[in-house]
């Protein structure tokens, strides 16, 4: 049973407010805790690298321009982790929508924690 007067969680209530939105325009929300060491996305996109001490992935930056966005969204796509949903979410900063993995289909971000 949900709670009528909770607050819906938007991407933006997520990580601080970042470059200016014109400059880097998309957000990656990663749910670390999540995350078990696959390497999909290392394999796939520069912004993301393993990290030999913890053996998990780590992006190199959360804040994405055009240039950097397929991978980043590729990332996401290939990330094994959470029942196939994936862990790493990349959201469009101006609209809010999730626009990777987005399980649900209508962009709402579908972070679990």
């Amino acid at each position: 049973m949900s709670d009528p007067d909770a607050k819906v969680q938007t991407a933006s209530d997520y990580g601080g407010d970042g470059p200016p939105v014109e400059e880097k325009p998309y957000k990656i929300i990663f749910e670390a805790n999540a995350c078990f060491g696959a390497g999909k996305c290392a394999e796939v996109a520069d912004n993301w690298e393993m990290d030999i001490a913890s053996g998990m992935a780590r992006p190199k930056s959360y804040y994405v321009g055009e240039d950097d966005l397929d991978e980043n969204l590729r990332a996401a796509e290939v990330c094994p982790a959470k029942k196939d949903v994936g862990c790493i979410h990349v959201v469009d900063r101006r609209t809010d929508e999730e626009l990777a993995p987005n399980p649900h289909g209508d962009g709402t971000l579908s972070v679990d924690w």
